[in-house]
């Protein structure tokens, strides 16, 4: 392993890392709280506060995922296609099986200029049991099974689809797979290990959706046997249709993380010389006592995107789920 590697692997980085996130977050939040008094009088304009304001977080794992491992993720799309991405409005459809895939659609979106909006129709990641109740219902539905994918929430996509039909033009649906059957966490992405994403994108007006909920909840099921496919042809080819396009990186997210680190870390560190420098037995058994603590809740965050530590929604006994 080289120095930097080396480096990145270091739990006192994910530390940082961590603190920053957090610390920002906390601000954040309570800057949102003060637009509050802006709903009443200009709803356009808290929306958009805050969603700058939001941005200012969720870049923070952007730029892990950017900058720091330096992953990087290839678009298969048509050309004729691309050059709408990110000038307009529109919901995106990302399979959900891996760690970091929320992260690989965020960079996508941001790198297009609209971090924000992203569905996980299949409602939790895959596993192998989950997948097994799922196909368990398929059959029991008569509905055709999935191979790579857990069966879509309907309901929950033909309400967002009826709610945005006068505001977003279009579905992209991307379905997300990695080279070399790499299995990326998060926890790779904070020690600096760089994966290799493919994303097949397909842009599909919203008027091709249909408005009846019957109607729109077949057209879903119909997309992910389509994703299926196309997941069964990567993994026998190493590769999506259409053409290959690697949008660059845009510099916001390394900046923001940069002016939250340099507002935030000065003050921290300062405090820690100054409890380390006290002398005092009681003042450096709290400095320990911190420190244990903030490890154990960065494992925690860190586990939160765990697979197997996941949420056991969908792990549900079949008979519970054919009564949804």
């Amino acid at each position: 392993m080289d120095l930097v590697g080396l480096l990145k692997s270091q739990f006192l980085c994910h530390l940082v890392f961590c603190y920053v996130f957090i610390a920002s977050g906390l601000i954040v939040n309570a800057l949102q709280l003060c637009t509050l008094v802006l709903w009443p009088i200009d709803k356009q304009l808290f929306r958009r506060l805050n969603c700058r304001l939001s941005y200012c977080v969720s870049s923070q794992l952007v730029m892990l995922l950017e900058w720091w491992s330096g992953t990087e993720c290839v678009i298969y799309t048509d050309p004729r296609a691309y050059p709408t991405f990110g000038k307009e409005n529109a919901i995106v459809v990302l399979n959900h099986k891996f760690e970091i895939d929320f992260l690989c659609g965020w960079s996508l979106a941001e790198r297009f200029g609209v971090l924000g909006f992203l569905i996980h129709c299949e409602g939790t990641r895959f596993t192998e049991k989950k997948h097994q109740i799922s196909m368990q219902v398929a059959q029991a539905k008569g509905l055709p099974s999935l191979k790579h994918h857990l069966l879509p929430r309907t309901k929950g996509f033909a309400v967002t689809v009826r709610s945005l039909r006068n505001v977003v033009s279009a579905v992209y649906d991307c379905t997300l797979n990695f080279r070399n059957n790499e299995n990326p966490t998060l926890l790779g992405v904070l020690n600096g290990r760089k994966y290799h994403a493919d994303m097949y994108v397909r842009r599909i007006p919203l008027e091709q959706v249909p408005e009846d909920e019957d109607q729109c909840s077949a057209w879903l099921h119909r997309l992910y046997q389509e994703k299926d496919a196309f997941q069964e042809e990567y993994y026998r080819t190493g590769t999506f249709p259409e053409t290959p396009m690697v949008p660059s990186r845009r510099p916001w997210t390394l900046l923001n993380w940069l002016f939250w680190a340099s507002l935030l870390l000065y003050p921290f560190f300062r405090f820690l010389v100054s409890m380390v420098s006290s002398g005092s037995s009681l003042t450096l058994a709290g400095f320990v006592l911190v420190f244990f603590v903030a490890s154990m809740g960065v494992r925690w965050m860190i586990g939160v995107t765990e697979i197997d530590k996941g949420s056991t929604y969908g792990n549900m006994d079949s008979k519970q789920k054919q009564r949804d």
